[in-house]
């Protein structure tokens, strides 16, 4: 299946307002799915704003899925790999002088598990994740970067065996979203620029989500569900 970018790779830089902007208009694009209750699954923190946006516009019901990067031993901010809430790992193989070697990994992969369950506790207060099972999920996120941490969301979602599973952003390179395509039965992206630096970069406000954010808008989402689980 070929990568859907709906604005095209050239031309002056596009920018959104905010997130939400950017999840009014992605869910313009995924109108076939409004009324069919899709399960939105966003990537947080700031996959969460756009996630409420398409659950809104869909008439669908929010969750979150969780990933976190891996880094490197002395640039923990350099992303070199990702592991999933239920411990899919991806990374790539580097030479021994990064420190990248299996008792890192090891180690970085319980860290990185132990923070994702901690933040699971903290958004659902206690609420089970939503089934997927046989479902239509979206999984979203505010952009992609270099792709590890939606890739590892993919694989964790697929082994939960929903239906149809898209992908759906508002900004990725045109390379790694290419990459990711294979992995979904459906992809969709607003932007994606050849010069690509930082997702930050197309968004005119791109300030940083706060934890009570998203515990508020999981909660709203929570209370509309039925039965108000």
């Amino acid at each position: 299946m070929a990568a859907r970018f709906t604005e095209g790779r050239k031309g002056r830089r596009m920018q959104f307002a905010d997130r939400r902007d950017a999840g009014a208009k992605l869910a313009a694009k995924l109108a076939a799915y409004r009324g069919k209750q899709p399960v939105i699954l966003a990537i947080p923190r700031g996959g969460v704003i756009i996630g409420a946006v398409l659950a809104a516009e869909l008439g669908g019901s929010l969750d979150v899925v969780f990933s976190r990067k891996i880094g490197l031993p002395a640039n923990p901010e350099f992303a070199v790999g990702a592991v999933s809430e239920d411990g899919a790992l991806l990374y790539e193989e580097l030479p021994a002088q990064y420190g990248v070697d299996e008792a890192y990994l090891r180690t970085e992969v319980e860290r990185q598990k132990a923070a994702m369950h901690r933040r699971r506790e903290l958004y659902a207060g206690g609420r089970e994740p939503l089934p997927v099972h046989g479902q239509t999920v979206i999984i979203t996120d505010d952009g992609i970067a270099t792709g590890y941490t939606t890739e590892a969301a993919i694989i964790a979602v697929r082994r939960r065996e929903p239906a149809r599973l898209v992908l759906a952003v508002p900004v990725a390179p045109p390379d790694i979203f290419e990459r990711l395509t294979p992995l979904v039965d459906e992809a969709v992206c607003l932007l994606a620029p050849t010069s690509f630096y930082a997702v930050g970069m197309f968004y005119r406000d791109f300030t940083q989500v706060e934890d009570a954010e998203v515990i508020e808008l999981l909660g709203k989402a929570a209370a509309h569900r039925p039965g108000g689980v």
